[in-house]
């Protein structure tokens, strides 16, 4: 049998019902850790808050944040979401591996500000009208895999997109 790490790993089509039971993972829930990697190749985790149109996520930070500089050095990131449980049958998560992207299309970067205020009223009392000192990346996913328990222990699927 071979070595885990050299197993072929099997990806899948998503159908309808898992893009569905993702998209509502995503929206339900109000956080993820999202790890970039820095110029040292050491790998940086980070929670942050997000928004979400579908299955592209949108997140907010200083320009000027380690964040920023990764992100800037390598697009590629990894994150997870995860539903809060109380039991183990009812873990339902997911990681994806992305690509990101600053938002520079001013109807688009005003797009995500509505959804921001809208999901996180707070959030105008933290930043000016003119959002100046934010930058919004675009996260586009490539391939997810979902993590869902109530399928049975550790059942995971993975989706190329």
């Amino acid at each position: 049998m071979p070595h885990p790490r050299h197993r072929k790993h099997r990806t899948r089509i998503m159908d309808q019902a898992k893009r569905m039971q993702i998209v509502s993972i995503i929206d339900d829930v109000n956080d993820m850790t999202i790890a970039t990697l820095r110029p040292d190749l050491y790998p940086q985790a980070t929670t942050v808050s997000y928004v979400n149109d579908g299955l592209t996520i949108y997140f907010g930070t200083s320009p000027d944040s380690q964040k920023a500089k990764n992100l800037a050095w390598s697009n590629k990131v990894s994150l997870t979401i995860d539903r809060p449980y109380e039991t183990w049958d009812e873990i339902e998560g997911l990681s994806m591996g992305a690509e990101v992207s600053p938002v520079t299309d001013s109807a688009e970067f005003q797009k995500v500000g509505q959804l921001m205020l809208g999901k996180f009223p707070q959030l105008a009392a933290f930043v000016p009208d003119d959002a100046s000192g934010i930058a919004i990346y675009r996260v586009e996913p490539k391939f997810i895999s979902l993590l869902d328990y109530s399928q049975g222990f550790g059942h995971t699927e993975t989706f190329t997109l």
